[in-house]
């Protein structure tokens, strides 16, 4: 099925809405707590729902229903493939999270550290994205800070001093998961290789916003977590290649030590890799009502999809700005509209007089949504003054949500401000 916009509705959202049936679940519920997990279009609840009727066996087999195992996640693999813009399916692997994916890495360069023993790392990201690095401090490494600046985002004019002939790698997000600010990505992989090191970008907040071009960017390593890019629970890696098949990874003796297999270890959730495929292809359909003649590639369709999935949410983190900021919210992060470019529509807040958890327990009596606490970044929390016990109140919105959540959320403000 194709999602096309009507002439009167540049993004039909009222459309989009239908595919995901957890939005007209009794109570109206109001989803903008989508950073940490998104709803599901009902391709992907169809999609795993026949792989567990029809497939609920394992790889490797004669027999009919494990063949079309083997296929399923080899047509899940080429549909991420596409999303991420891969040079070779083989490039992307699947397991249970981003987290453990950076794990996996870290692991393999610990073991093969050479005289590039220096690591940097930022403060504005996902704790996952920077313990993870700090811990290979034990095993000799040096980890070094490039921080965000006063303006909520991270300069790659700071991050070029911090290079030099010891730099290893440099791990950075693509989309903060707290604050919504983008890195210039493509500017941080030209910095770094000129230094002779790599990049390994966090992109699991960017995947539901913004179009993945691994070729564009030029990056080395890139992690995703699925169940924040409209699938079930799962996670999955892209690397190049070569890298992957150099990295020592831990594997079973008749596992062959190539990717994808020497990465994915052991049994994963096949069901959820093949909703990840379906979401890739719900991506696809929404394209295809934006792109400028038919016949495109699936590729072009997602390009298509993404463009306009931006330019929507575009106008959501206008108006939550607006929002917040006629209720004297103090916003982390980009507060300029003139840099609305700058950040996704994620929006970590505190409101003068009221406790985090009191905004958070209010709107949930509501039936909105939203999260607050830490984050997950101690480091940003300790930046930005902000106790990790209480933290910050945080709405992260996708190309779902619509004008009308925004104002009932702006209802809710409004009656705590009484």
């Amino acid at each position: 099925m194709t999602i096309s916009p009507s002439p009167s509705q540049t993004f039909p959202v009222d459309l989009v809405r239908t595919r995901f049936p957890a939005l007209s679940l009794p109570g109206n519920p109001v989803f903008f707590d989508n950073g940490a997990g998104a709803q599901v279009p009902q391709g992907v609840l169809d999609a795993v729902n026949h792989h567990m009727l029809h497939c609920m066996v394992q790889r490797g087999g004669r027999y009919a229903a494990s063949r079309a195992v083997d296929q399923a996640i080899a047509e899940a693999r080429e549909s991420v493939a596409l999303l991420v813009n891969a040079y070779e399916p083989a490039e992307v692997s699947f397991g249970m999270n981003a987290t453990s994916f950076i794990r996996l890495v870290s692991l393999g360069i610990a073991k093969s550290m050479g005289h590039r023993t220096e690591i940097v790392v930022t403060d504005m990201d996902h704790d996952a994205n920077i313990s993870t690095w700090l811990a290979l401090e034990a095993e000799g490494f040096k980890c070094v800070w490039w921080r965000m600046r006063e303006d909520g985002n991270l300069h790659v004019d700071d991050l070029r001093p911090l290079l030099g002939p010891r730099t290893r790698l440099v791990a950075c997000t693509v989309a903060s998961h707290s604050i919504g600010s983008l890195v210039d990505v493509v500017a941080v992989a030209e910095l770094a290789h000129a230094a002779g090191a790599e990049v390994f970008l966090d992109c699991v907040h960017y995947g539901p916003h913004g179009l993945i071009d691994v070729q564009a960017w030029n990056c080395d390593y890139l992690v995703c977590s699925g169940y924040k890019n409209f699938s079930p629970h799962m996670g999955f890696l892209w690397g190049r290649f070569e890298l992957l098949k150099a990295l020592p990874t831990f594997r079973e003796d008749f596992i062959p030590d190539v990717p994808p297999h020497k990465i994915e270890v052991g049994t994963f959730t096949y069901e959820n890799a093949v909703g990840m495929g379906a979401a890739v292809s719900y991506l696809e359909s929404l394209g295809r009502g934006f792109a400028p003649s038919t016949g495109q590639s699936r590729r072009a369709d997602l390009v298509a999809g993404m463009g306009a999935i931006r330019a929507y949410e575009t106008t959501l983190s206008q108006e939550m700005l607006r929002v917040l900021k006629s209720h004297q919210a103090t916003i982390y992060g980009v507060t300029d509209e003139d840099r609305i470019a700058e950040r996704v529509p994620t929006f970590c807040f505190n409101l003068p007089g009221k406790t985090p958890a009191s905004v958070a327990q209010a709107m949930a009596d509501d039936g909105i949504m939203i999260r607050d606490g830490h984050m997950y970044a101690p480091r940003l929390m300790s930046r930005l003054g902000l106790a990790m016990d209480s933290g910050a109140i945080r709405a992260t919105l996708v190309h779902y949500n619509t004008m009308a959540e925004i104002e009932r959320f702006d209802m809710v403000l409004k009656s705590l401000a009484t």
